[in-house]
Parts: structure tokens; sequence; C-alpha cells
């Protein structure tokens, strides 16, 4: 199935219409000094406070010196984008001339909303979120209104998708959380649509068929622990700081997706891969868990300088020993893997 079939498919899905409703009104909300907090997950979603910094771009997207402050739209405190986020940071206020503001928010749909309008600059997103952004296709957020200058830079790391059980709902499979009340995610959130996506196609389910809550990780990670949901979708590159918390204080279960489930997974969104939790990664998880992935990106926008894409490209990827998160997946000869959009300019000029 080519990938404009997968996306004809999925603009008729009803369940995910919430997700696009949500979507839009993060893109349409966007003001004109700063990037709106909230929610991605991305997929990587979480919640944080309002971000807003000077736009030292220009009206032409250039960045001219140290007072021009480069907008970092990341995700949420309890995910993976938000911390290795303020690592590129570092990076790059140490290798360049350009102070970095890293903004906690949405992550993947309000990110490509942020870009879209120029409220940031450089954000994190999903592969897939940013393949349905540019071509608009795929959700209702985007079906005929692409995002048409939203360009990429680098993949960086699998974007796995845990589902988190409480151990009394007795779940063995995506099916039995038929009649459950299951966390999909913040609404609009990369989690939510790669969430009710696996549902359907691996579990056979739609939002009639549970009780859907949404939320934040660490609300949805509390919700666990007070025995409020029976299963939470959290999407984020192992190990996810949420998860190590509430693994430290509450028991836990992660769903092992058969092989079945896997590969209805990948033939209903090609964007899906196999991946693996290894045992170990969180307290009480002693055996390997088998579940799927999407790919964590950094974005940019069209307009944005090409001289500053390809200076912190290269800050970041010349210095990759001094991070201290998800080292070992953050290669140069992987960062265009899984590139899902057009590379920036300046981007190419560095992996080219």
């Amino acid at each position: 199935m080519s990938d404009k079939q997968i996306s004809d498919r999925l603009d008729r899905r009803t369940l995910l219409r919430g997700a696009a409703a949500a979507g839009v009104v993060g893109i349409a909300g966007c003001s004109d000094n700063g990037g709106n907090g909230g929610d991605d997950g991305s997929g990587d979603d979480g919640s944080g406070d309002d971000g807003s910094g000077d736009d030292g771009s220009g009206d032409d997207g250039s960045n001219g010196g140290e007072e021009d402050i480069i907008r970092w739209h990341a995700g949420g405190t309890g995910g993976t984008y938000f911390p290795l986020s303020g690592e590129f940071e570092g990076i790059i206020e140490n290798n360049t001339d350009f102070p970095v503001e890293v903004s906690s928010t949405g992550a993947s749909v309000e990110n490509v909303g942020s870009l879209g309008s120029g409220d940031a600059d450089f954000a994190m997103i999903q592969n897939d979120i940013a393949y349905f952004a540019a071509n608009g296709e795929g959700l209702e957020a985007f079906e005929g209104s692409p995002i048409e200058n939203l360009r990429g830079v680098a993949t960086l790391y699998p974007e796995t998708i845990h589902v988190l059980l409480n151990p009394d709902a007795d779940v063995s499979s995506l099916s039995d959380l038929e009649g459950m009340r299951v966390n999909t995610g913040d609404l609009g959130s990369g989690t939510q649509v790669n969430a009710l996506q696996i549902l359907e196609s691996a579990g056979g389910l739609t939002t009639d068929d549970f009780d859907e809550q949404n939320t934040d990780f660490t609300q949805a990670a509390n919700q666990l622990s007070d025995g409020d949901v029976d299963a939470a979708f959290v999407v984020g590159g192992w190990p996810v700081g949420a998860i190590e918390e509430l693994a430290t204080s509450t028991d836990i279960e992660i769903l092992n997706m058969s092989d079945e489930e896997r590969q209805a997974a990948r033939d209903d969104a090609s964007w899906f891969a196999d991946d693996t939790i290894p045992a170990g990664t969180y307290g009480g998880i002693e055996e390997d868990v088998n579940t799927v992935s999407v790919q964590a990106m950094i974005a940019t926008r069209e307009e944005f300088s090409a001289d500053t894409v390809e200076a912190v490209t290269e800050a970041i990827f010349d210095n990759l020993d001094q991070l201290s998160i998800k080292t070992d997946f953050i290669t140069v000869d992987s960062a265009q893997d899984g590139m899902s959009i057009d590379l920036h300019e300046g981007a190419a000029r560095y992996f080219e």
C-alpha cells in the first residue's frame, strides 16, 4: 500500500477527527510573539509553559548576530524531546554565536504549526507527523492545507510506542483494551495519533470501544499510579523519564505486542517499524518488550537562514560526544534515515 493510499485511508477515519481538530486549534492559535505551550508526540508529548522569544530571524528568516535568539520548540518535560533539546541548546551556544531558547510544548502537531507560522525556528517532531503536514494529508488538521515551509534537518532516534498497563487490568493484547479506560496522550499530539492508529489497526478498536482519556506523560503516569486508567500510551525514546519515575513507586507492565499486532501496525502505516524495549530499561520490566516505533527528527522552516541552519547542524553533529541522551542512535551516518520531508538547504550543505 502506498503512502498516499495510507493517508487517504486515514483521512476517512472518524477516530482521528478529535486529534485533528485539536491540531487545527494548535496551528491556528500560534501568536506572533512566540510558541504556544500545551500538550507530541509525539509524539513525545507533555505539558509546559508558554515559551516566547524575540524573533531575531527577521522577515526573511535570517539570523544575523549574537542577540538573535533561536527559538527551539521541544516537547513536554516528562518526555525525551525536552531534555535532549536542552543538550542541543548547550552545544549550539558553545559552538556558535547564537543564543537558544528551548520551550516546552505539545510536541509534534503543535510544533509543526509553530514552524508553519514562523513562531519557531527549529522543532522536534515525529517523521509521520512531518509527512502528513508537508503533504497536506493523513490528518484532518492538514487536509488540503499543507505546511509548505516545513523542512527537515536530521532524524535522530526511534520514538518507541510504550503501552503502559495497570497490572490489575489483566491485559495481554490490544484487543483486551475494549471497554477499558485508556489514556492515548494529549489531544492533537503525535502520541494520540499513533495510539489511535495502533488501536484500530492492531486491536480492531475505535474510540467507541474504550473510554479515552487525554493528558500529558506525567499526568498519565499519575493516573496509572492512582488506578484511574487501565492503560496509557507513551511515545518517546527509551528510557522515558516519566516512566522511569513511575516504575520506582508503582508496579507497571508494558504490553508485549505480538508479531501479528506489529505486522498489522506496519501494514497500516509504513512509518512504523519494529522496535524492542530491552529488559531492565525500567524497574520491574525483566524481559524484552516487543513494540513498534516512529522516528524523532529535527525540523525547521524553509525561509530560515541557510547559514544559520548549517551552523546549527554542524554544531550538533560535530559534537555528538557531548550528548548524554540517545547516544547509541544519533549519528551522522543515520541522520537522514527515515527523513520524510524535503531537507533544508542549510542542512543539505552539511550532510552532502
